[in-house]
């Protein structure tokens, strides 16, 4: 039996399934059966100890309350107090509402760590402000969808969270690897805006007084300390990116229910079921994809790919590149969460070999599948934007492929020149 022919069964079913509608966590469980049958080693127990197994890790609990706590912000006000303090800043330039969906994305990706959460919440509240200000409909819900990957690059960071898991890698030093390129991301949304409101004559908001933007400030300023918390805190040690998750959930709690007063201890049943459903999907598909990887490595999947790839280990920008190739392929037809715990286990024996950093790595790879989010025909945050914009597909599309080549071009920069992400690293470290 030869490993190409494990390759093939294996992109085969996988997606053959998928081409056909078959949900991706069955679809997961269904590859796992295929690759073992063909192996003549088919058996039921194996792959159910291996669910079991995939999901039984403590590292993972950090997803739930990371959830948890984005569904408490939304619910106490936390993301509208932040847009408009915001607003009160940068509100009165031209294209000024664009740069609040920026800088707000930034700074919601420290509480969030989802660009589906990103989406949902800030779209909600700004893009009907757009809209009614005069901005195209199509393009402001583009650049709230292009701005929502800045969230799964700052911590905390989901994404993050799947890949250290799957790589074995330390999620703190994930974590702060991607504080910057995080940032970088957003210069260059704001560049590239700059240039749009410029050409298309955006319109310009009323300049806020000092005393509105101070009251705004005050408002908003608790909400504005969350990250700083938590990044803080995983930073000096004081706490684990899991139990940053359960700070964050109390925190959070606190001010909405105590300081904010906007959510009411009745409204804590609804949260909880919301994020329960949220979590049962994501972590169902988490255990399956685990349970996948452990079958492809039994089966010799990565020492495959490292045979195959060999030859480029001598020139890692290269390989790194051609990795890239496929995930971006990978990323318009799958969704992150298994592409990441699926592909992470494959590639690292490949990177080590090759002596690059599995952090660095790790903030290419998620940077890479994020974008792909934006991409039909699997582009969740695509759908997302659509659904809280009131848009067609085609339409939002049409717009969006811009800002997507411009992200595509900062994950290459990032390729080309991996100091931009290891030395701010250093710096954090």
């Amino acid at each position: 039996m030869s490993g190409l022919e494990i390759i093939f069964v294996f992109l085969a079913s996988l997606f053959g399934l998928l081409a056909i509608g078959i949900p991706i966590a069955f679809t997961l469980i269904l590859v796992s059966a295929a690759i073992l049958f063909y192996m003549g080693n088919f058996n039921s127990q194996i792959i159910a100890q291996a669910v079991v197994f995939g999901a039984n890790s403590f590292t993972l609990l950090a997803i739930p309350f990371f959830i948890l706590a984005g569904e408490i912000m939304s619910y106490g006000g936390i993301s509208q107090r932040i847009v408009l303090f915001v607003s009160s800043l940068v509100g009165h330039v031209r294209g000024g509402l664009g740069y609040v969906v920026i800088i707000a994305s930034t700074i919601f990706a420290g509480l969030s760590g989802s660009a589906v959460a990103d989406a949902a919440a800030l779209g909600a509240i700004l893009i009907p402000m757009m809209i009614k200000m005069g901005y195209d409909k199509a393009t402001s819900v583009a650049l709230v969808c292009a701005s929502a990957m800045i969230a799964p690059i700052i911590p905390p960071s989901v994404p993050l969270i799947l890949y250290g898991v799957a790589g074995q890698t330390s999620i703190g030093r994930l974590f702060m690897a991607g504080i910057v390129p995080g940032l970088i991301i957003a210069f260059a949304l704001m560049i590239f805006w700059y240039i749009m409101a410029k050409r298309n004559k955006y319109p310009v908001g009323k300049r806020a007084s000092i005393k509105e933007i101070f009251t705004a400030f005050k408002k908003s300023i608790f909400a504005l300390f969350m990250p700083v918390i938590i990044v803080g805190g995983i930073r000096f040690g004081i706490f684990t990116p899991t139990e940053a998750g359960c700070i964050a959930v109390v925190y959070a709690l606190f001010i909405s229910i105590v300081i904010y007063r906007e959510m009411k201890i009745s409204d804590i049943k609804e949260v909880l079921v919301r994020t329960s459903k949220t979590t049962g999907q994501v972590l169902l598909v988490a255990a399956t994809a685990m349970s996948t990887a452990w079958v492809v490595t039994t089966a010799g999947l990565p020492q495959q790919v490292v045979m195959a790839l060999h030859d480029f280990t001598d020139t890692p920008t290269l390989l790194v590149f051609i990795i890239t190739i496929f995930l971006i392929l990978l990323g318009m037809v799958m969704d992150s969460t298994p592409a990441i715990l699926i592909f992470a286990p494959i590639f690292m024996p490949l990177i080590k070999t090759a002596g690059i950093d599995p952090v660095y790595f790790g903030i290419i790879m998620v940077l890479n599948l994020m974008i792909g989010l934006l991409t039909p025909p699997v582009g969740t945050v695509l759908f997302v934007g659509c659904g809280v914009g009131n848009l067609k597909l085609h339409e939002l599309v049409k717009k969006i492929w811009p800002f997507i080549i411009l992200e595509y071009g900062v994950l290459f920069l990032f390729i080309l020149f991996p100091e931009l992400i290891l030395i701010p690293m250093k710096w954090f470290m």
